[in-house]
């Protein structure tokens, strides 16, 4: 989203030519050229806005792979950074009879490669060479668990009370095998063959320890497509993620972030992320003429602007009407029920991925959205919202959400621990 702040990058080194590396087996990130002149020039919030590559025996890596982002921070990686081409999300169950002890040697082992991977490094080992021309390409990988695991690893005096079940919504047509789970995991980046390196690593390092319960996949604008930075578009047209907090705005970190003082105290600096499984009836939504289309979100599809006049960011103004005295925003519009201000001030930090699953025998594509969501209290945020939407929203018509989960993600790993270490030897 335009609204989030940018990866931080390194600039790449240059080593010695590309098959002599190869053939000495190093790590991915020594075969790595520089970003030079003739490589993507980036605008203000990260995006490619053009290049001119010379042609060569060995091209540069362009600064769009070399971006990378570091696992050890305050917070975990994959949330406050823009917008990722490609990502996969997944969720895992423990093995029966895997505790606490086990638990922890896993998330020590992905927390590595996490690390390595994020660096740009091959996995530590049986690494499958899938990203072997790549740079970082703004990986991230984030973890988190789910409210079974703590009964599974004897820890359920520190389940926090913000992960108890989500209710229910009329609009769920839920499938319990695709949400939920133990562990959760995010991947996210610019390039879909590093994602699926990452992907292919973490499944593998959970061993015997864990099983996929669910995998699903998504993807968002490459940087770079368009001729400036802006707000990504939905499958259904539309400029979505307008209002999404600013890290700059006073009081960001109270609503995204659990403060370093609040309960359980492992959860210092961490968020709890809502996943749900959106999909678009597009067929019936492309049956709507434009005007009903906007009507129905509250903002022009061209721009993103309200509807109520001025550009993209401009604010709402919900008391303006028509000639006829109607509403230019009508009661139902989708962005007019959704504001924070008309939700107690609710807000939550929106970073979603679309997804295409195919087309049904009878030609309804499946596809839509894989909306996750970031909040210091899911209670507060995505459940205030959701609720008000519930109620009246006229997008609701045109979605059906299938699958949902709710997970608590730790803050980041300090240099030397790994993601959850707090926990599981607290």
């Amino acid at each position: 989203m335009a609204d989030q702040s940018i990866p931080q990058a390194r600039t790449p080194v240059t080593d010695e030519s590309v098959s002599s590396q190869a053939s000495s087996g190093i790590s991915r990130r020594a075969l790595l050229g520089t970003a030079g002149a003739t490589g993507l020039v980036l605008g203000a919030a990260g995006g490619a806005v053009g290049y001119a590559a010379a042609p060569s025996e060995a091209t540069p890596l362009t600064s769009l792979g070399a971006d990378e982002v570091m696992f050890h921070g305050k917070h975990q990686p994959g949330i406050l950074q823009g917008l990722q081409a490609r990502g996969h999300v997944l969720a895992f169950d423990l093995a029966a009879g895997v505790g606490r002890k086990e638990a922890a040697a896993l998330l020590r082992r992905w927390s590595e490669t996490a690390r390595r991977l994020m660096a740009g490094e091959a996995a530590a080992s049986d690494d499958t060479g899938v990203a072997r021309d790549a740079g970082p390409s703004s990986l991230t990988i984030t973890f988190g668990f789910g409210h079974s695991f703590f009964a599974r690893t004897g820890l359920e005096k520190q389940r926090p009370v913000a992960l108890d079940p989500l209710p229910d919504f009329s609009s769920d047509h839920l499938d319990k095998a695709r949400s939920n789970g133990d562990l959760w995991v995010q991947i996210g980046a610019n390039d879909a063959l590093v994602a699926f390196h990452a992907l292919r690593a973490i499944q593998k390092d959970a061993g015997s320890a864990a099983r996929v319960r669910w995998q699903m996949n998504g993807f968002n604008r490459s940087p770079g497509a368009t001729a400036h930075p802006m707000t990504a578009r939905n499958l259904m047209g539309q400029i979505d993620g307008t209002r999404n907090p600013k890290p700059t705005e006073s009081d960001f970190d109270r609503r995204i972030f659990v403060p370093s003082s609040g309960e359980p105290s492992w959860m210092a600096n961490g968020s709890y992320a809502v996943v749900r499984r959106i999909r678009m009836l597009l067929d019936d939504w492309e049956r709507l003429s434009g005007k009903e289309q906007e009507d129905v979100i509250g903002r022009r599809k061209a721009d993103g602007a309200p509807l109520s006049g001025g550009t993209e960011t401009t604010g709402m103004d919900l008391e303006k009407t028509d000639a006829e005295g109607s509403l230019v925003v009508p009661i139902n519009a989708h962005a007019r029920i959704s504001r924070p201000d008309q939700n107690g001030g609710a807000a939550m930090l929106r970073r979603p991925f679309s997804y295409h699953d195919g087309i049904d025998a009878d030609g309804t594509p499946d596809a839509g959205l894989l909306f996750i969501c970031w909040q210091a209290d899911p209670l507060r945020g995505f459940v205030t919202v959701q609720r008000k939407l519930d109620r009246g929203d006229a997008l609701s018509k045109f979605i059906r959400h299938e699958a949902s989960g709710l997970f608590a993600v730790p803050g980041g790993a300090a240099e030397g621990e790994y993601v959850g270490q707090a926990l599981l030897e607290g």
